[in-house]
């Protein structure tokens, strides 16, 4: 009988969990919680694993977060698990979404990055491998270049958080050249 981490160093070399999700704006790829489950279920049945996901809100600094805990259990020895946990902050409000929106976007960003690390996928090519946790950088000729055509930073910003897109240096040159073109 394989004990849980000769199970799992199996199964994260079998497992291809595919980017089925489409960026159109930041035109990538990526993957989903969704992708990543559909992907290991059938590796799971085949290891004699089992895996469990929950959440939990808590406050860190006066911020909420969710942590997702995802649990990988050995089906032939219960008593052997492993535990992955991943962080995802709440924003306070987003343009378009509920609080109830907010919490489930974070809980499935969490449980993403989570199953990311249990599992070992790789997504340096993810744009949110890009930035490395980290708010991109505008470039701050683009900025005043934006500002001299009349473009409300704040409000652009605010309206790519509620598209959920990434506000970048590629959306505001798009955000630039449409004003260009209007003028």
């Amino acid at each position: 009988m394989e004990n849980i981490y000769k199970k799992l160093t199996n199964l994260q070399s079998e497992l291809k969990a595919p980017k089925g999700q489409r960026n159109n704006f930041g035109k990538y790829n990526y993957r989903s919680n969704e992708d990543i489950l559909e992907a290991v279920k059938p590796l799971l049945a085949k290891h004699n694993l089992s895996l469990t996901q929950s959440d939990e809100v808590v406050e860190i600094g006066g911020r909420l977060y969710v942590k997702a805990t995802i649990t990988l259990i050995n089906i032939d020895n219960l008593e052997e698990t492993v535990v992955n946990t991943a962080f995802a902050r709440e924003e306070e409000s987003k343009k378009g979404m509920d609080g109830s929106q907010i919490t489930g976007a974070s809980s499935s960003y969490a449980r993403k990055y989570a199953m990311n690390g249990l599992f070992a996928i790789d997504d340096t090519k993810d744009s949110d491998a890009t930035n490395k946790g980290a708010k991109p950088t505008i470039d701050d000729k683009l900025i005043e270049k934006a500002k001299s055509l009349g473009i409300d930073i704040n409000k652009l910003k605010t309206y790519a958080d509620g598209k959920n897109v990434d506000f970048n240096n590629d959306y505001l040159k798009k955000a630039i050249e449409k004003k260009e073109v209007k003028q």
